[in-house]
């Protein structure tokens, strides 16, 4: 199966996106807490109001525990994310798969120019993901939003070449009608770095991916819901869906995500992959077959996180998602 999207150029990329972006944002009401962003270190911390929603890692940080390995060390990922009563929902850097960061988007099983780098998997040493640079922080109706650049390295070669540009648009703002909550819309824009395709074999995992809070560790601390209704987590890892919640307790308290899923992905609704006993949700278009990203057709993802105390109702999140695709 061959991905086919509109062939752009570079230089439209960053203009293309930021219109999305600007079409599919949440409206902050005036009741809402505005939104702000500032780069502090090797991070951008977002806050509404006085509270922390997330941070961004630019740079690599030190690691959390001395027995890392460097091939782990990695920037360009969002950790932590909290919700509005101040509950974390995201781990970095877990002991049972090191490689995991909150939200992140490498790729796994790949073939580029008769090599087969693995970005996902940084202990092999076959491949990583960069953090290249960090575009203008901006803040405006309540919402702040950034744009950053990362470089998927193939390793299996010296000396290192690479495959892919990023481009993320980050936009985060809040909403205190109904349930309060944070959103996070979130623009991942991948071009090849040369004249030659990545090629994205059938694989059950690989793509934008979440790691939830270390707490939900084990088969009956995570709960999970999708927009087919399905809880089961064995049914619905690789099914479908518009959207997925997933949370657990924090501390004695229930907080969670949930995960929207555009209709102008790939591969719609595409399917996911889901953990059976750890904090892992997955978007992985690739299960339903090969796909390849080629030179000059940038293969572009959208997805909407909301960050929220308590588990939503069905109809809840249903609304979420016809609010923000307009269905």
């Amino acid at each position: 199966m061959l991905m086919r999207h509109p062939f752009l150029t570079l230089p439209g990329i960053v203009a293309s996106i930021a219109t999305l972006v600007s079409t599919l944002h949440h409206h902050a009401s005036a009741a809402d807490s505005a939104v702000t962003a500032k780069r502090e270190g090797k991070q951008v911390v977002f806050r509404a109001g006085e509270r922390e929603v997330l941070r961004y890692q630019a740079e690599p940080g030190e690691f959390p525990r001395s027995d890392i390995k460097e091939a782990f060390r990695r920037g360009g990922y969002l950790h932590p994310i909290y919700t509005p009563s101040g509950k974390l929902v995201t781990d970095d850097f877990p002991t049972n798969h090191v490689h995991h960061h909150g939200i992140w988007m490498p790729w796994t099983k790949t073939e580029f120019e008769g090599r087969s780098p693995d970005f996902w998997n940084m202990g092999e040493g076959k491949g990583r993901v960069e953090f290249s640079s960090l575009g203008k922080i901006q803040e405006e109706n309540g919402r702040a939003k950034l744009g950053a650049m990362h470089r998927f390295v193939d390793l299996t070669v010296q000396p290192p070449k690479v495959a892919l540009n990023e481009l993320w648009d980050i936009t985060v703002s809040s909403a205190s009608e109904g349930k309060p909550r944070y959103i996070i819309d979130f623009v991942s824009t991948q071009v090849c770095a040369t004249d030659s395709p990545l090629k994205l074999p059938k694989y059950h995992y690989g793509g934008f991916g979440f790691r939830g809070n270390w707490a939900w560790n084990g088969g009956n601390e995570l709960s999970a819901m999708t927009s087919e209704g399905e809880t089961d987590r064995k049914k619905i890892n690789e099914s479908r869906v518009k959207w997925g919640w997933i949370g657990g307790k924090v501390d004695g308290q229930v907080a969670g995500v949930t995960i929207l899923c555009h209709p102008s992905n790939f591969g719609f609704p595409q399917p996911v992959r889901l953990h059976p006993s750890e904090p892992f949700f997955c978007y992985a278009p690739q299960q339903l077959g090969d796909m390849e990203i080629k030179p000059g057709g940038p293969y572009a993802s959208r997805y909407r996180i909301i960050v929220a105390d308590g588990q939503p109702s069905r109809e809840e999140a249903d609304g979420w998602w016809n609010a923000w695709t307009g269905k």
